[in-house]
């Protein structure tokens, strides 16, 4: 069985001194250390619903979008991976088949909801030898450094507060050599496609929520949490700045998703 470890999240710099600041959550701006709590309750209102919604949502194709992320992380056995917000288990399912017995993975969510989801199911499908679990917050990452070969954050960086002060922090827990990749929704590049992609968020989107979910509204807040994401070439420059090198990006599905990767020097 496992065992959720628990760590003392620390406020980061950006929050200290600053309460009066304010952050968007979604279209709505909201005082900075009011948004965690807000996102963890859009988290644990869909957590019971999230992978349902997941294959609804995206027809199935997030399935090859994780796909292409595991591909580009060059993943090996015997290796030790951080899955950031991971929720329910996706890509730490995967990757624990790719490391082994020798390897290792963690599964770090800042939910409880989904964390606990994510545990059930691993257990369900027999993962349990080679993967952790982790309460903890990407912005402060509660590892030593120098500690992984390989980090992912899917669909999860968006939401995070102090995006910098993530990017820094997974790239301190890096080794020298080791990878990150993003995996987000990002800004559709392929002509004629964002009409259609808006239609689709502002509408459908929050009446799959309402219908599958009985949430409307955390729904929604996806859809805008989107829109106001960093686009490819703007978090490819964040993480240039957090000290990452060659970072680079794939769009996928006419950008509607990108793959952004970095190396630790």
């Amino acid at each position: 069985m496992y065992t959720v470890r628990f760590f003392k999240a620390m406020k980061h710099s950006e929050q200290q001194n600053q309460d009066s600041k304010t952050t968007d959550f979604g279209y709505e701006q909201v005082p900075i250390d009011e948004k965690v709590n807000k996102v963890g309750q859009v988290f644990s209102s869909v957590a019971q619903k999230y992978d349902v919604m997941n294959d609804l949502m995206s027809l199935g194709i997030h399935r090859l979008w994780k796909k292409v992320a595991i591909e580009l992380s060059s993943a090996k056995a015997g290796q030790r991976i951080l899955d950031v917000a991971g929720g329910t288990g996706d890509l730490t399912k995967k990757f624990a088949k790719i490391v082994g017995p020798t390897g290792h993975v963690i599964l770090l969510d800042i939910n409880y909801e989904m964390l606990t989801a994510g545990r059930d199911r691993l257990l369900n499908q027999g993962i349990v030898d080679n993967v952790s679990l982790c309460l903890g917050n990407a912005e402060q990452l509660p590892f030593p450094d120098n500690y992984f070969d390989v980090i992912t954050i899917g669909f999860g960086l968006r939401n995070v507060t102090d995006k910098t002060a993530a990017l820094r922090s997974m790239q301190r827990i890096l080794k020298p050599g080791g990878r990150l990749l993003i995996l987000e929704f990002s800004k559709p590049v392929l002509p004629g496609l964002k009409p259609i992609y808006d239609h689709y968020s502002f509408k459908i989107l929050p009446f799959l929520g309402k219908w599958v979910a009985n949430d409307a509204d955390s729904y929604r807040y996806l859809a805008e949490s989107i829109r106001m994401h960093p686009e490819q070439s703007v978090l490819r420059n964040m993480m240039l700045e957090a000290g990452f090198a060659d970072a680079e990006y794939f769009n996928l599905t006419g950008g509607i998703v990108a793959i952004h990767r970095g190396y630790k020097k």
